[in-house]
């Protein structure tokens, strides 16, 4: 069940129409506001841009480096 309502004074209101029992536990959901403009650095860059010089670089590892990361940075079971 999606359930919409807004933010007031730090508090979630939902919309008038829902109503739900006492002590419902509910999940909170941030939805992108429209029209957002992306986050910029000085020089008018996103993160991920910025993260791009980097792409590429990393040698001498496992072929299953990507897929298999958590077996080699934690020692967990290939998936």
């Amino acid at each position: 069940m999606a359930l919409r309502g807004r933010v007031k004074n730090g508090v979630v209101v939902l919309d008038p129409s829902n109503v739900l029992p006492e002590g419902v536990e509910v999940l909170v959901e941030i939805l992108p506001t429209e029209g957002a403009e992306p986050l910029l650095d000085e020089h008018g860059q996103t993160l991920g841009q910025k993260l791009m010089k980097y792409a590429g670089r990393a040698v001498g590892l496992p072929e299953d480096a990507a897929k298999q990361h958590d077996h080699y940075l934690y020692g967990t079971p290939k998936q």
